[in-house]
């Protein structure tokens, strides 16, 4: 990692690395419930807290590679905190031997992404969904996001990312849910949600009046609008999705992919090590937008679209 250099990009695109990396060797460890439950609780903890300690770690080290490498975003593991909400292991960072070693790599990250605009993000998975039926789900689903939020809060990230989740056989009714379980939200979580297009259920068409009614902006996966297409050109997904970042005087926020085996064979959901650059929208390029690459070789892809966008 070549530190100290902290290169500006030259574009008005703000390049977004996702959660991982494939060469740089900078790694987060994880342990499941099942591997903590077997030990005593005072093992358990010095487990989880020898663990979180090098998580908060290795995410310094991943902001300061961003920073070198002009790199602008930064989207960060929901298991930073590994176990941090499981109803038989949970615990906070008070309870934990180097809890104010942590707190005080929390404090380093918020200063550095600060000094160097960095902008943090999270992407809840996919079993938390505001929209379901089921009364646990929800449940279970508030409980992570507050968890998120608490993260958010100690990072300063700005961006908690989620689906709207299935439909459910009425994708009126899945929104109505959306709708009503949005406002029981703590504010840590409320004031940085946004919801994403998905490959399946919801389209930009579907999103944007429910974005527009709760003032919750919108995260613009174009891959996952040419699997799933509506009525809106991504000309004009892009434009409408602007204003929900726009209006709330936010930097908007998109997605890219590239197939793995291209638009022509089989399944064009699965994503590619790297980006193809006609897959890039010829409408973004002059935007000063963020854009998280979701590419299978990581910092690999980033980097090698940043430059083939700039010798373009």
């Amino acid at each position: 990692m070549n530190q100290g250099k902290n290169k500006k990009s030259t574009n008005r695109i703000r390049f977004g690395l996702c959660c991982i990396f494939r060469q740089e060797p900078i790694r987060f460890r994880q342990v499941t419930a099942k591997t903590l439950q077997r030990l005593p609780r005072s093992e358990q903890l010095s487990r989880v807290s020898e663990i979180c300690l090098h998580n908060v770690q290795s995410l310094y080290k991943s902001l300061q590679y961003v920073s070198d490498n002009g790199i602008g975003a930064f989207r960060i593991l929901s298991p930073l905190l590994p176990r941090y909400t499981h109803p038989q292991v949970a615990y906070t960072l008070d309870d934990l031997p180097a809890g104010e070693l942590i707190n005080e790599e929390f404090y380093k990250i918020r200063k550095f992404r600060q000094q160097y605009d960095i902008r943090l993000s999270f992407h809840p998975d996919q079993f938390n969904v505001l929209s379901s039926p089921r009364p646990e789900v929800i449940r279970n689903t508030m409980r992570e996001l507050e968890y998120q939020g608490l993260l958010a809060d100690l990072v300063d990230a700005e961006v908690i990312n989620l689906h709207a989740g299935g439909v459910y056989g009425n994708k009126e009714a899945a929104l109505g849910r959306l709708e009503k379980n949005v406002v029981k939200l703590p504010e840590s979580v409320r004031s940085r949600l946004a919801f994403e297009n998905d490959d399946i259920s919801f389209t930009p068409a579907d999103l944007l009046p429910v974005c527009k009614k709760l003032k919750i902006p919108m995260v613009y996966d174009v891959h996952h609008h040419r699997c799933n297409p509506d009525e809106h050109t991504i000309e004009e997904a892009t434009e409408r999705v602007m204003t929900t970042w726009q209006d709330l005087g936010r930097e908007p926020y998109f997605h890219i992919s590239s197939p793995k085996n291209g638009w022509l064979k089989g399944s064009p959901k699965p994503h590619a090590d790297f980006i193809e650059p006609a897959d890039f929208p010829s409408c973004w390029k002059e935007l000063r937008v963020t854009v998280d690459v979701e590419a299978k070789a990581k910092e690999l892809a980033v980097l090698k679209l940043m430059e083939d966008l700039k010798n373009a």
